[in-house]
């Protein structure tokens, strides 16, 4: 007679998968992977960088081609090496303000946002994160363009009235003030994609907002834009990197303080729609 015999084990169990916590630093790395897989951020950057060294270049070539000509208009005749090489600013800020908006705006248009806020139920680390690796991005660019723009206009206009070294006063606070206000530029984009939650409206309050209200505080009677038009974000944003300041501008500090209001505005808005509205 045989005995079967046998072990009575206890039933299978698969292995515990490990628990992943959501927090701030693996938010920060998703919102970096996502940001460089987008075919859109290699290229508007790349323009942001051509915009800001390029037409730098062409202003700086420009003034070496009509120094001592009675055709130089009477502005254009007091510019310093700073003020050419930054002439790109006003372009390159278009760049980077509208990826900010694509970075934002583009999930809610494609429906990823869902996914994005369904793995980060607290929603407003997404903001956070969107709005601190983008805006330290734009911050690097537009750092590294205003320096290699100010190096390459410099040597232009050697021997020139607007020839100056990184060693003139206030040379090196201008370059790192555009860089700041760009990157501070690519915040309030993200921003505007998160609070408007659409590509087209985003960059059209962008465009109005550093370009055409400008404009139309021009037309105000000048008593009004004396009160009005240094506390424009554009303005204010001048103001951080311009190397000299009339009376009617902000200093570089008040320029910062006061555009950092307009960013930490903007980003209290899109922090309430985001908490409040559903995606």
């Amino acid at each position: 007679m045989s005995t079967l015999t046998g072990t009575t084990g206890s039933p299978r169990t698969s292995p515990a998968r490990p628990a992943y916590r959501v927090t701030g630093r693996r938010v920060l790395a998703s919102e970096w992977v996502k940001l460089w897989s987008l075919r859109s951020t290699w290229i508007t950057l790349g323009l942001g960088l051509f915009f800001l060294v390029v037409f730098g270049l062409i202003a700086a070539s420009r003034y070496k081609a009509l120094v001592g000509s009675p055709r130089m208009d009477r502005d254009f005749a007091h510019s310093t090496a700073v003020s050419l090489s930054l002439f790109g600013a006003n372009f390159s800020q278009l760049a980077l303000g509208v990826l900010g908006v694509l970075v934002t705006a583009g999930e809610y248009s494609t429906g990823m946002i869902r996914s994005t806020l369904a793995a980060v139920p607290r929603r407003l680390p997404v903001l956070w994160s969107k709005a601190t690796v983008y805006g330290l991005v734009a911050l690097v660019v537009g750092t590294l363009g205003a320096f290699v723009a100010f190096l390459c206009g410099s040597g232009i206009v050697s021997g020139t009235p607007a020839a100056m070294g990184l060693t003139h006063a206030g040379v090196v606070r201008s370059l790192l003030g555009a860089g700041l206000y760009l990157g501070l530029v690519g915040v309030i984009g993200t921003t505007l994609g998160a609070l408007l939650r659409s590509v087209a409206g985003g960059i059209s309050v962008l465009v109005a907002v550093l370009m055409l209200i400008p404009g139309l505080v021009s037309l105000l009677p000048s008593s009004w834009q004396s009160d009005i038009s240094p506390y424009l974000p554009s303005s204010a944003g001048r103001a951080m990197f311009a190397l000299t300041h009339d009376a009617t501008a902000l200093s570089p500090l008040a320029g910062l303080l006061v555009f950092l209001g307009w960013t930490a505005l903007a980003l209290a808005a899109a922090a309430y729609r985001l908490v409040r509205s559903d995606a």
